[in-house]
């Protein structure tokens, strides 16, 4: 069963760490861009940071630069995001997205969403 599973968020105060892991399960991630987004309450859906499957170039929104870093361990078909000093603003839930294109055909899945909270 083709699968993504988010896990690592929870309530923390600001200037606070939480680790979040998107795991893939019936496919190998390695292949994949993988794009975490996140959606607070009342906003639109925002897309937080991106890394690359080929040569796993990592890109971030200007607003978690220098406190977020995405990594992949490709031994645990697993992607995370590594995120420092939060501040309120980041409270939303947070989606990991695997994408590639196969002979034209784009293969696209989504986790089910962690929610993380940031508060005193």
């Amino acid at each position: 069963q083709v699968q993504l599973v988010e896990s690592g968020g929870g309530l923390v105060q600001p200037g606070g760490s939480l680790r979040l892991s998107c795991a893939a399960s019936g496919f190998n991630l390695n292949y994949y861009a993988i794009d975490w987004f996140r959606q607070a309450p009342g906003k639109e859906h925002e897309g937080v940071s991106c890394i690359s499957g080929r040569d796993g170039n990592a890109y971030y929104v200007d607003s978690v630069k220098g406190r977020f870093t995405v990594s992949r361990d490709n031994a645990k078909n697993t992607v995370y995001l590594q995120m420092n000093s939060l501040k309120p603003e980041d409270t939303a839930v947070y989606y990991c997205n695997a994408y590639r294109v196969v002979t034209g055909t784009p293969l696209d899945y989504w986790g089910q969403g962690t929610q993380v909270t940031v508060s005193s």
